[in-house]
């Protein structure tokens, strides 16, 4: 009974050290499983990762390009609101010079030049201006009209009373 009781035993013991060696084979190379998966995961997770960081550095670029092109806008903006007290000038400017064509075109009139005596009426025939239509410039015009009225009313009175 001796040898069947070993034949058992053997077998146990088979068994039992097949089943240790089975376990310490998968433990012996349960890192290299996780790893093969870590790896897995990585190559199939990064180029996706890779594409979006650029796409994000694009985006990124484009954004600041935007940024300064606002902070442009917003200095020139900025600038304008300084141009208010120049674009008076220019206005006060133009009344004058509007003011100043017409008494040249008057005196003219009055004297009674020559049509081709002046090289001044040749050259500004051929020279025209359009101006915009501007509520204030329209005013200005009527002023000044109403100014050349008065002179020339004021011009025949004196004339008549000398």
């Amino acid at each position: 009974m001796a040898s069947g009781h070993d034949a058992e035993l053997d077998a146990k013991v088979k068994k039992a050290t097949e089943r240790i060696s089975e376990n310490m084979h998968i433990v012996a190379n349960e890192p290299s499983l996780a790893f093969y998966r870590l790896q897995e995961h990585v190559r199939k997770a990064l180029p996706p990762m890779v594409d979006k960081r650029v796409d994000v550095s694009k985006v990124h670029q484009q954004l600041q390009g935007r940024c300064y092109d606002v902070e442009y806008a917003v200095s020139a903006i900025k600038s304008m609101e300084n141009a208010d007290s120049t674009f008076l000038n220019i206005q006060e400017l133009l009344k004058t010079a509007i003011f100043l064509k017409q008494q040249i075109k008057y005196e003219e009139s009055r004297r009674g030049k020559k049509e081709g005596s002046s090289v001044y009426k040749r050259l500004s025939a051929h020279i025209t201006l359009d101006l915009p239509d501007l509520p204030e410039l329209s005013d200005a015009l009527r002023e000044t009209a109403n100014r050349v009225e008065s002179m020339m009313r004021h011009s025949t009175t004196d004339n008549v009373q000398h």
